[in-house]
Parts: structure tokens; sequence; C-alpha cells
């Protein structure tokens, strides 16, 4: 949109619901809105609209009270070094001027990649994306031990003996298939509703269960000693840093995970944080609505005979404006999981 018709836009009148839609749809930045009505004088907006009286003002007083807004989107974030994916959020609420703002998949501090991100509504969407398998890259340090299995509280740091590379490589084969660990104590685990790794640095006493994973593949990729470096395809709900000591045990060897970058999680890969296509992403079957919107717009009951799709299961419903996700029972009762969910 060229400088000139978007202040005769402005200069129109137009509501502040056209402009928060442009806003939100990418149409329209709020530093431009910024830079042109700052442009955008009394003259100006009587040369091209001589009927309308200059709304500038108006409109920089709807950027004032807007300047969070939000905005519905999903995009795959690539987390740097040593930052908490909770941390790294305020990067993008400041870049996209959302209040709201979540991520699916905590990667640690020390651990770079893959981060799924969303804003607005869609926070409530990461249940339905299909996140699996994750695909990491990692690198064991031989002779260094930490607390925490990485490099972020090291405890020492040892000669190690040099390791023979088919042994490593038949270590690494052996792996693949279902295994059964404890997670590390140092993670997001939650026990009794804190966080593990708040309960250890408060040292407090406590027991994590047992977990099941499943690793699809490994690859080795090098060893240049004291560092063997690996890529890893495991399912959902992995810890690549215990993976690593279950490695380490079979090696005989001591040593802690010292780099670790998710290369992706299902279809998810980085791709410089491009907004995904949320109807596209999501895990479910579309289901065909044969009655009225407004029984949704409305949040009304819904009759199991009005879906072209009777099955048990969950599915999206796909309209011009908005979706929702329905969940139908075996008893064939139809509820909604999330209603009218806005498109960006």
């Amino acid at each position: 949109m060229s400088l000139d018709k978007q202040l005769i836009c402005y200069c129109m009148r137009v509501t502040d619901e056209t402009i928060i839609k442009s806003i939100k749809k990418g149409n329209i930045s709020l530093s431009q809105i910024k830079k042109d009505t700052k442009a955008c004088t009394g003259d100006r907006c009587k040369e091209l609209n001589p009927s309308q009286k200059c709304c500038s003002g108006d409109i920089k007083a709807l950027i004032k009270q807007n300047t969070k807004l939000n905005i519905n989107s999903i995009f795959v974030a690539n987390k740097p070094l040593f930052i908490s994916s909770n941390n790294y959020m305020y990067h993008f609420k400041r870049k996209l001027h959302t209040k709201k703002i979540g991520f699916s998949g905590t990667l640690d501090p020390f651990a770079t990649g893959t981060l799924i991100v969303g804003t607005g509504s869609y926070t409530k969407l990461f249940r339905f994306l299909n996140k699996s398998p994750k695909v990491y890259t990692a690198t064991i340090w031989l002779g260094a031990e930490s607390k925490s299995l990485d490099i972020e509280n090291i405890i020492s740091i040892n000669r190690h003996k040099i390791l023979d590379k088919q042994n490593i490589k038949s270590v690494l084969n052996s792996l693949i298939g279902d295994i059964t660990y404890l997670p590390p104590k140092y993670s997001a685990k939650k026990i009794d509703g804190k966080r593990a790794y708040q309960m250890t640095r408060d040292n407090i006493d406590f027991k994590l269960k047992f977990i099941q994973s499943t690793i699809y593949s490994i690859d080795f990729l090098n060893y240049n000693h004291p560092f063997i470096s690996f890529n890893i395809k495991v399912s959902e709900g992995s810890y690549i840093r215990s993976i690593a000591q279950i490695i380490l045990e079979k090696l005989d060897s001591l040593g802690t995970l010292s780099y670790l970058k998710r290369l992706s999680e299902g279809k998810f890969i980085f791709n410089n944080e491009q907004r995904l296509d949320i109807t596209d992403s999501l895990n479910l079957k579309t289901n065909i609505y044969n009655n009225h919107i407004s029984n949704f717009i409305n949040g009304k009951k819904l009759d199991i005979s009005d879906f072209d799709i009777q099955e048990v299961g969950q599915y999206i419903i796909d309209f011009k404006d908005f979706f929702s996700i329905i969940e139908i029972n075996d008893k064939k009762q139809v509820s909604y999981l999330l209603n009218r969910v806005e498109k960006c």
C-alpha cells in the first residue's frame, strides 16, 4: 500500500476495527502507521479528502491504546544458546507488540534450535500439533562431570581414555527402539506442582518416575577426542541429557552433554520465523458442518447429525474468518474443545 493510499485510508476515518484487522493480518505495521501518521498533516488531509477532518490524532490515539495486541500467529523460532525458553519469549513480546505468547517443548538454556512459538489464541493449540519425532544434534564431552548433565553446572574436568570409534558406533546403534530411564533432576518436570530443577536448587529431596522414549534412529557423526557427536531422532518428551548418560554407561565412561541443537519437531523446522498456516499445521481431520454457522458463533449445542464425519475423534471445523475444534465421543455427543478461534 502506497503512502498516499494509506493517508487517504486514514483520513477517510476508517473504523478502529478495520485498522486493527489490517495490523493483525500484517497488511500495515504499527511502525509504518506511526511513521505515516506523523506525515499526515491537516493540509495533506484536506488535499486528499477535502470533505473530511484530519484523523491523524485519532489514529495516534488508537496506536497508543493498541500498542500491544493479541495477534494470533504460530511460527518456528531458532532459540539461541544460554537463554531459557521463557526468557526468550520477552524478545518476541517486544518484537510483535503482543501481550500473550507461549511456546511448545522447552529447550534447556544451554540448548539451541527449533522452538514452536504461538501468540494470542494460538497458544491454546500446541496440544493439537504433531511434534514427533524430534531430531537433535548432540555432542558428549568425555571426562567432564556436571550436576545438570550439561555444561551449566560443571563439577570437574578430567583426562579420559581414548575410545574405540567402532565401539562408539555399536553402542549408539544398540539404543534404537524403546528405552526406559529417569529424567534429569534439573528438568522442567513437575512434582506436586513444582518444577524439578527448582526443587533441586532448593535442596528438596524428591523422586522422579521412570519414563519411556523411543529412539527411531541415531547416527554417528564424529569422534574428535574428547568429543562424540551424533544425530538422534526420538519421540516427544525425550531427554537427550539422560540418553547421553546411558551411552556413557555403555561405554564405561564419564562425561556430560556439551552441545544440543534441536533440528526439527515433527514437520516443524526453522524458516526465518515465517507465519504458518494454522489449519495446515494442526494434526486434526477437517469435518464439515451442514447447519448454520450461527450455532458456532453463539456456542450452541451441536448435533452429530449435522456433521459429515460422525466417528469418534477430534476435528477442526473451518469457517471463513474463524475455526473451531470439536470432539465426538463414543456416546455420539459433540463438545467444543475450542470455539471461534480467529484466523489471522
